[in-house]
């Protein structure tokens, strides 16, 4: 499924209500649409000046809505699904998170056991923790900052009864990104402030 306008991906996320990254809803303790919400609120919080990165914390795990159960592959789906609308840089953003996730299990141990079990399950079906050739690429990776920081909002925002802004405060937010997609190039930038 291609995401085609802004509409289309309101809809898509407002459809992550009460839909769960595990069918059985064995996984995150908060729906995707809550999920998705506290990742981008994180990253506002924490990158208040790069926007392409809050719509990625936004739309990161759509993939599991558009192919259910594929756990390994839902970064991918999600990043075709929205690189038209949202453009380069924020499409491999929501790919990368699950790369930085097996960064983080090769690299950070004390990351890794703060993993929900859910993502710990998950972690062998994405391809189990990086070797050290895979580790020396993903660091050369102009968006390994970024991919990390996304990842680390990704693990961070699974609080049960968090409050965050509405869904639909985040359509200014989109509309700029989606107009920005052809400045993508130079992958934006991550400023923490």
């Amino acid at each position: 499924m291609l995401v085609s306008t802004v509409d289309e991906l309101m809809v898509l996320l407002a459809n992550g209500e009460d839909v769960w990254d595990m069918p059985d809803r064995s996984g995150d303790p908060v729906d995707i649409l809550d999920h998705d919400r506290q990742c981008a609120e994180l990253l506002r919080q924490r990158f208040p000046r790069d926007e392409q990165l809050q719509v990625a914390g936004l739309v990161h795990d759509i993939g599991h809505q558009l192919v259910p159960g594929d756990d390994a592959g839902h970064g991918r789906h999600g990043a075709n699904a929205i690189r038209e609308l949202l453009g380069a840089r924020v499409a491999r953003l929501v790919e990368l998170h699950v790369v930085a996730k097996r960064y983080l299990a090769a690299t950070d141990s004390a990351h890794t056991e703060r993993l929900s079990p859910s993502s710990q399950r998950t972690l062998i079906a994405q391809g189990g923790p990086m070797n050290a050739a895979e580790i020396a690429e993903f660091e050369a990776d102009p968006d390994f900052d970024a991919a990390l920081a996304l990842r680390r909002a990704d693990d961070a925002g699974k609080v049960v009864g968090l409050t965050v802004a509405p869904l639909d405060s985040w359509i200014p937010v989109i509309k700029r990104v989606a107009t920005q997609r052809p400045l993508d190039q130079d992958h934006g930038e991550l400023v923490s402030e």
